[in-house]
């Protein structure tokens, strides 16, 4: 299915954290955790990027469990915002999604009590425990009073998206709770 229809579907599953919690329903990120860069969109066109981003430790994939460094491919929501962030500003995402809960039900990894916890929360529009043994605490953020050049020169997170403090400033106009982000 094409990335157009899962968007649709994302937007009409979500009615707890509809269009109407945004300033603005067709504006969604695109994170390219090949290329770097955050993508703001409206709709299909592009209205800024921001490049030169930073990722897990040990790059984007299928994220196995809390502390392996990995950035979470997939579709989340913004689910909270921290504005006193110890880096800077804080866009939490909606991870882990019921596609990594089903994932992880099958290998194993998590107990069927924790499968319908974080369906319960994605069905209620409500921001999935964070706290399994998926991780959690996944977002997008500054750098705080973190080192640029360290930022610039490598991937450093534990699975979060990282951009200077003037990008997640500028990203901040863009985005609000609710917001959809891609991440592929």
């Amino acid at each position: 299915m094409t990335r157009k229809y899962w968007r649709l579907v994302l937007l009409l599953t979500w009615s707890g954290l509809s269009a109407s919690a945004q300033a603005d329903p067709d504006v969604w990120l695109l994170v390219d955790t090949q290329k770097l860069n955050v993508e703001v969109k409206k709709g299909e066109r592009t209205v800024a990027v921001l490049e030169n981003i930073a990722i897990g430790r040990n790059g984007a994939g299928e994220k196995n469990h809390r502390g392996d460094d990995v950035t979470p491919l997939g579709n989340y929501r913004i689910g909270w915002i921290n504005e006193k962030s110890a880096f800077r500003k804080f866009f939490g995402l909606t991870y882990p999604n019921v596609e990594h809960a089903d994932s992880a039900l099958k290998k194993g990894k998590i107990d069927e009590d924790t499968y319908h916890s974080i369906a319960r929360a994605h069905d209620a529009g409500q921001i999935p425990p964070q706290n399994t043994d998926l991780g959690g605490q996944i977002g997008i953020h500054g750098l705080g009073s973190g080192s640029l050049s360290i930022h610039k020169s490598m991937n450093w997170t534990h699975g979060c998206i990282a951009l200077t403090n003037d990008q997640i400033d500028e990203l901040s106009r863009w985005i609000e709770k609710g917001t959809l982000v891609t991440v592929k």
